[in-house]
This record gives structure tokens, C-alpha cells and sequence, in this order.
């Protein structure tokens, strides 16, 4: 098994292609491009959010329990400190406001 190690969020923003697809999901990294063509949803899915925390994403769709299990095979390390902090103090009331705005637009 590789070794897990800590990754800045600057990394995994290069990895947002179909060559190389990363996610974070709860401040964990997952390298997911082998599993593209797999996805029950389509790659689509996954390249939406590659290079991206889509922990919201992956919580809003409801995924069984063997989701959740089967990201293990994929983890490749651990969001940064830093960068995990930044991610957990993002405020809700600003995700409220976003979403407003985003649903006024449509």
C-alpha cells in the first residue's frame, strides 16, 4: 500500500483533467481517473468536480455504503493542514448566499 501523505489543495487543482482526476471528500485526496469510465453517474460526474473538495457534492447525491467504502481504494492522501482548515472555517451563510444567487440566475 503507498504511503498517505499531505497534499495542498494547490496540488490537486492541477489534477482536473481526464488524464489525471482528483477530488477531495472530508479533507482526504482521491486520485479517481482510473475510475472514470466505472462511475454509475459517467465520468461527467467526477470531472465536474476534479480538482476540487466535492464533499458536498458527494454527500448531496446520497451514496450507498459501498460508496463511501470504496473511496479507500482511491485515497492517495490527506488534504494539508492548512489548507483543510481554510476549508472547514468557509462560512455556511456564504454557501446560502451563492446558492440564492445561483438559483436567481436560472
Amino acid at each position: 500500500m503507498a504511503e498517505i501523505r499531505e497534499i495542498e489543495m494547490a496540488e490537486v487543482r492541477k489534477h482536473n483533467s481526464e488524464e489525471s482526476t482528483w477530488i477531495v471528500i472530508r479533507g482526504e485526496v482521491y486520485d479517481v481517473t482510473k475510475f472514470l469510465k466505472e462511475h454509475p453517474g459517467g465520468a461527467d460526474q467526477l470531472l465536474g468536480v476534479a480538482g476540487k473538495d466535492a464533499t458536498k457534492d458527494f454527500n448531496n447525491v446520497g451514496h450507498s455504503s459501498d460508496a463511501r467504502n470504496m473511496l479507500a481504494q482511491f485515497k492517495i492522501g490527506v488534504l494539508s493542514s492548512k489548507d483543510n482548515l481554510e476549508t472547514s472555517n468557509s462560512s455556511p451563510s456564504k454557501d446560502k448566499e451563492a446558492s440564492k444567487s445561483c438559483c436567481i440566475l436560472q
